[in-house]
């Protein structure tokens, strides 16, 4: 029974560290994006300001503009991806293969 759990951990972690990796690059290209004069009304436009914007919201609020124009809100997202991947998924990892090596078969 002890496998099955550590399986699944593992394969918890790789879809969350997969998702993770496709949400960063989804917050990269909206912050490219922005460099230019989309057009707000461009469907991939839209899709990527109606998925990154949650999380870029709440870190706009809390850091402000204090450096005027730049947007310091996609680097800090992308840096808690990177702590949650190197972090989370690292232990989530290491846990399950510690599982599947207390086991005796």
């Amino acid at each position: 029974m002890s496998i099955i759990i550590a399986n699944l951990l593992i394969a918890a972690a790789t879809l969350l560290n997969i998702i993770l990796t496709v949400y960063m690059w989804m917050v990269i290209i909206s912050a490219l994006i922005s460099w230019v004069s989309p057009d707000p009304y461009n469907p991939i436009v839209r899709f990527l300001r109606n998925v990154t914007e949650p999380a870029l919201r709440p870190v706009r609020r809390i850091i402000g503009h204090r450096l005027g124009p730049i947007d310091l809100s996609p680097m800090i997202v992308i840096l808690a991806i990177l702590f949650v991947k190197s972090f989370l998924i690292r232990s989530l990892i290491e846990f399950a293969y510690k599982l599947k090596g207390g086991i005796h078969l």
